[in-house]
């Protein structure tokens, strides 16, 4: 059997997940602590009952609602930003019409936009990842169904105010506009609320990145009731499973954990970024928990010489604009301290 032309043809997005246990996750952007203490509670309460019953979303879609400072029939809860991604594939991605994005972005657009089977426009950033607005601009004067803006950009870490998001999308009402915002507790730029007054603006959170629970994948489309109801009109009944709404709940019971993880990344991101000075490294460092450097070694050498050290980066090899580099997560300071040890030996050693 085959599937239909637009898989069949489909490059997969694959990321390199495995043997990733034990090591320090400089790689992937996750909390490298792991979630507040109450989340495990919550969990390891849950009665028997629990385990045999559907979730119910009601209560944890009004508290996140809340917390963003929207209507709850404007927020929707999907099985992690990426869910919430393959649904506004699936309920606004028309097949023949114009997806644009920036490029290098997210790896996981284009094949959504390729299983739509929608043109593919990717509009590459300026030479110093600077936001290209000229060239969106020209791709949008052009028509198109869609367009996702990652804010920060992964991997660049290209940060634009959300002022100018929302400027660009009351200057083309026809396009649908996904901002993908799931690095915002690093960063406090939103288009929440005033994303839910528009249209033809979502906004996409995550409870994966700086909550600490990737592994329970949670997430939110946040904007107008219309829009987010014809998203969830192509989700499953029942995509949330029961561990990860109780655990949101408990997310949302200590969001001072949040706070106080967000402020301990910034200031060994702060850290990080001198000691690279100090070592004569280039980098880029934008918004978000993550940056990119350039080793001035083969970045392929670099990565596996970290990795048998028990440090794990992502290597940007081969990539477009991007070649020669890692993009490397910020974890706490002791976990940068031990990444710079480690780092400054490789170069050594290479030297």
């Amino acid at each position: 059997m085959r599937a239909k032309a637009s898989v069949e043809s489909l490059k997969p997005y694959v990321a390199p997940l495995e043997g990733r246990r034990g090591h320090l996750r400089l790689d992937f952007n996750e909390n490298t602590l792991g979630p507040s203490p109450r989340v495990v509670d919550a969990i390891r309460a849950l009665p028997p009952e629990a385990y045999a019953t559907y979730p119910e979303y009601d209560v944890l879609t009004a508290r996140f609602a809340a917390h963003f400072g929207v209507r709850a029939d404007q927020v929707g809860v999907f099985n992690g930003a990426d869910a919430a991604l393959r649904a506004v594939f699936d309920a606004f991605g028309e097949a023949g019409t114009r997806f644009v994005t920036t490029s290098p972005t997210f790896g996981y657009y284009r094949p959504c936009a390729e299983i739509a089977a929608m043109s593919v426009v990717g509009v590459p950033y300026e030479a110093d990842f600077g936001f290209p607005w000229r060239g969106i601009e020209e791709a949008l004067n052009a028509g198109a169904q869609l367009c996702i803006l990652c804010n920060p950009n992964n991997p660049t870490s290209t940060l634009v105010p959300s002022a100018d998001l929302l400027a660009l999308a009351d200057r083309f009402p026809e396009t649908l506009f996904v901002i993908d915002e799931i690095y915002e507790s690093y960063t406090g730029v939103s288009v929440l609320p005033q994303a839910a007054d528009r249209s033809n603006v979502v906004a996409l959170r995550s409870l994966s990145k700086s909550c600490g629970i990737a592994a329970l994948r949670i997430g939110f489309a946040c904007g107008c009731a219309e829009v987010v109801d014809r998203l969830n009109r192509v989700t499953g009944p029942y995509d949330v499973n029961q561990f990860a709404v109780v655990a949101a709940n408990a997310v949302l019971d200590d969001w001072s954990y949040v706070d106080d993880y967000a402020t301990q990344v910034e200031q060994a991101k702060r850290w990080t970024l001198a000691a690279l000075d100090e070592l004569g490294v280039r980098y880029y460092s934008g918004g978000g928990n993550y940056l990119l450097v350039w080793p001035g070694r083969d970045v392929a050498t670099v990565e596996a010489a970290l990795r048998t050290m028990g440090v794990l980066v992502r290597s940007m090899h081969g990539k477009p604009m991007l070649d020669g580099t890692f993009r490397l997560s910020i974890g706490t300071l002791p976990q940068m301290q031990r990444f710079i040890d480690c780092f400054a030996q490789v170069l050594k050693d290479d030297g």
